[in-house]
């Protein structure tokens, strides 16, 4: 498993959809950006940063959603140095769009290692082992040849075909917590012994809160963004801090600070 160290105040967040039909929530994240630029380190955003992503040639000539996301992207790593992670609905995410906005592109798992922190971060799909169905979905699409094939499609047929899924997904509530299939804690367990960690954070399931698991193990999980679509609206992230506290910040909610036995 890869890994990445970083130094001072690290904040971390995920699954804040950023598209065509969430002006609030990309109006809230780019007010967030503004906040990691001053108070953060290096800021890590792990996985669904777009609510979907058909390519990077779609940011040639982008739609003014997506030019308004590369210029606050772009303006902020002047300042901040900025990782994207792939999620379940920008999977097709690589180097090149991250390079384009100033980021740098991170596997699908790594090991952070922070001055006081050391967990082990993921988006958090490949957990939900129950969802066999999606299971299979998510090997078929993660597969390399037909990836390359999707994008050697006409970029209008690519938009066509992911506005399809959306409108599926769209039946299925996506942006409520109980309509996603939450990881498996078993799954979950396997992951951190296999690596010899202990904590354990990561998005997706949209079900912030801090588990402790056995055998002195814990898992995070990282809100989801939501300001357009449900009350009340929803955001947040994680901060691992300078002094060695971690700060788990919620919209509407107190800021939970506390330290994980090393």
């Amino acid at each position: 498993m890869s890994k990445l160290q970083l130094h001072g105040t690290v904040w971390i967040a995920a699954d804040i959809h950023l598209g065509p039909h969430s002006p609030k929530t990309s109006q809230a994240f780019y007010q967030f950006l503004d906040q990691a630029k001053q108070h953060a380190d290096a800021l890590i955003l792990c996985g669904d940063i777009f609510h979907a992503w058909v390519g990077a040639d779609q940011a040639i000539d982008p739609p003014a959603w997506l030019a308004h996301a590369v210029y606050h992207f772009r303006h902020t790593a002047m300042d901040l140095p900025i990782f994207f992670m792939r999620g379940n609905r920008d999977f097709l995410l690589d180097g090149h769009f991250a390079h384009y906005v100033g980021a740098q592109m991170l596997d699908d798992q790594l090991i952070l290692q922070t001055d006081h922190h050391r967990l082990l971060l993921t988006h958090g799909d490949e957990l939900c082992t129950d969802d066999q169905r999606y299971q299979r979905f998510r090997r078929r699409v993660r597969n390399k040849k037909l990836q390359r094939f999707f994008l050697r499609l006409p970029l209008a047929w690519r938009e066509r075909i992911a506005g399809g899924l959306r409108q599926q997904s769209q039946k299925q509530q996506q942006y409520l917590p109980q309509s996603i299939t939450d990881v498996n804690e078993q799954a979950c367990m396997d992951l951190l012994q296999q690596h010899h960690e202990q904590v354990l954070v990561h998005g997706h399931t949209h079900r912030p809160a801090l588990h402790r698991l056995e055998n002195g193990l814990s898992r995070i999980v990282l809100p989801d963004w939501e300001y357009d679509h449900s009350e009340p609206s929803r955001s947040g992230w994680l901060a691992l801090e300078a002094d060695g506290q971690i700060a788990f910040h919620r919209l509407h909610h107190p800021t939970l600070r506390f330290k994980l036995k090393k």
